[in-house]
């Protein structure tokens, strides 16, 4: 799962995922968790950038990854 942010591209890797919310506690716009506690990216992402770096460096398993446009 990808979605593109400001020219960044934000993939998700629900198989990585455990489950621990911390995605949610930090962008709450921007993440959610379905039945099993996964993360799901809400559409059109709702938090800033800024917000989201440190949701996706906050993951405990490295399940979420920002990647540049230029990369």
């Amino acid at each position: 799962m990808a979605a593109l942010i400001e020219g960044w591209s934000l993939e998700i890797d629900r198989d990585r995922c455990i489950g621990s919310g911390t995605c949610v506690a930090y962008a709450e716009r921007t993440f959610t968790q379905d039945g099993e506690a996964k993360v799901e990216l809400i559409d059109p992402p709702g938090d800033p950038l800024d917000v989201i770096e440190i949701a996706v460096e906050g993951c405990p398993t490295g399940a979420l990854r920002l990647i540049g446009a230029q990369a």
